[in-house]
């Protein structure tokens, strides 16, 4: 353990006014939820064309499970990068896991048969997996407080932008019209691959976070990297308010890490868990599989699945859009307990509905998209809450462990739950699944009013005092 340091870092950083350089960070760190969404709505409006025997020939069974092999892949990458984002530094590593996926989509686009396909998508997963730990601990550490929440809720929800892009590509290169349609799906992925390249670039200009430098013993390039944003900003700066005294060390072993998590934060990483599983099985059950729904119950044809999705992105990234404000002004935990409270009651009345054979693909398409409009932005605070009420030299590590967790419990049961649920061709097989994912939103919501921590407006190190802030 280094001498103790005194520092004005953190207020320096939450002093700042929103800027252009702000923003250079949000486009290029946020567009991981983007290739994220695209990534997802790709597979899920290709999973009927990958059932023709012009594609892969694949089974309902089949393609439910290179869903699961997308997000467990994703759950290996989120705890290997997660622990090396706070050993080795946020920057080296969201520059690594944007490379492992842009790889992993070029390869998927030629994919040949179905392991093929399952390994090329775990490897994608791997990449994006590591991507959110790495990228969800440098934003909440550049971005001022009290912009903190609608920042990473706009952020986060981004991947519906993705998913909308995923949507309406899918219906230029799925329609058979442009290309083949055995070229046309390869040719969604590569294009994936093209926009991670792009930002890989972008991404020289984003710094390494001072905080996490501070707290690694780094000061002289901490002091550095704080004047450089600063200059970038180039506005007239009040005077910081208040210090920090932190004692650095090279390493964070895992017993320090555990022990912050279980120890007296235990309370807060139940809550994390909770908000994360439930979001995990509600997205991942409707996004990998509502293709499958449109084919089978409403006899949509293939093709036209994104056509459907489509909408359904948009109304889930206006979610976050518009009521995100309403985190940093309103509170974290009224907004956070109400939309997944409100989300589950919405969910248990389109299982009603959907049981009874009384929706079209159209109403059902817009009862999801009234319901996600709220479960975005719930599933959204779910990674905020994951990523600031955690000790900083544990956050990109708790954001992966609370992640890969939830992700491991909902967002791989999902895909293989619901593609069983829908092979069986009862509706009211399907609705039950749906009240399943209701009951965990509205326990998430009780969870949340028992456990949350009020961190709206306030700094990282007020929220969750620095583990170097202990001698």
């Amino acid at each position: 353990m280094s001498a103790a340091i005194t520092t004005d870092i953190p207020a320096r950083i939450d002093r700042l006014p929103f800027s252009r350089f702000h923003m250079l960070v949000v486009i290029a760190l946020g567009v991981t939820w983007v290739l994220d969404g695209l990534e997802v709505t790709l597979v899920g409006s290709i999973g009927p064309i990958l059932k023709s025997h012009r594609t892969l020939s694949l089974t309902d069974q089949q393609i439910g499970s290179i869903a699961a092999c997308y997000v467990a892949g994703a759950v290996a990458g989120a705890l290997f990068f997660g622990w090396l984002t706070d050993r080795f530094g946020r920057r080296l590593i969201f520059n690594i896991t944007l490379g492992v996926y842009m790889l992993g989509v070029l390869a998927t686009a030629f994919a040949w048969n179905f392991i093929s396909f399952a390994i090329f998508n775990a490897i994608t997963g791997f990449g994006i997996g590591g991507e959110y730990a790495a990228i969800n601990s440098a934003i909440d550490e550049l971005i001022p407080a009290r912009l903190r929440g609608r920042i990473d809720l706009i952020v986060n929800g981004s991947y519906w932008a993705g998913a909308a892009l995923g949507a309406a590509g899918s219906l230029l290169l799925l329609s058979g019209r442009l290309v083949p349609i055995d070229i046309g799906w390869r040719l969604g992925f590569g294009i994936g691959a093209v926009l991670s390249a792009g930002i890989l670039y972008l991404r020289r200009y984003v710094p390494e976070s001072p905080r996490w430098q501070i707290t690694h013993g780094r000061e002289a390039e901490a002091k550095r990297t704080t004047e450089d944003i600063e200059h970038k900003v180039g506005a007239r700066l009040p005077p910081p308010r208040g210090t920090l005294t932190v004692h650095p060390r090279k390493v964070f072993g895992f017993g320090l890490i555990l022990g912050a998590m279980l120890g007296k934060n235990a309370g807060r990483s139940v809550l994390a868990l909770v908000l994360m599983v439930a979001q995990a099985f509600l997205f991942n059950a409707v996004f990998f599989t509502y293709g499958l729904v449109l084919t089978r119950f409403y006899h949509v044809d293939q093709a036209r699945a994104g056509v459907y999705i489509l909408p359904l992105a948009v109304g889930n990234f206006l979610g976050p859009l518009l009521l995100g404000h309403l985190f940093d002004t309103v509170g974290r935990k009224p907004m956070i307990a109400g939309t997944y409270g409100l989300a589950g009651a919405m969910l248990i009345a389109v299982a009603v509905l959907f049981g009874m054979d009384a929706l079209t693909a159209w109403t059902q398409t817009f009862c999801w998209m009234g319901i996600f409009f709220v479960a975005s932005a719930a599933a959204s605070s779910a990674y905020l809450t994951a990523s600031e009420i955690f000790p900083l030299e544990t956050r990109a590590m708790a954001i992966a462990l609370f992640y890969a967790l939830g992700t491991l419990i909902g967002g791989v049961s999902a895909p293989f739950l619901f593609g069983f649920l829908i092979g069986s061709g009862h509706q009211w097989a399907v609705a039950c699944g749906y009240a399943g994912a209701a009951a965990l939103m509205i326990a998430a919501a009780v969870c949340e009013i028992r456990f949350g921590v009020e961190a709206a407006g306030k700094s990282l190190e007020d929220v969750a005092q620095p583990l170097s802030g202990q001698p």
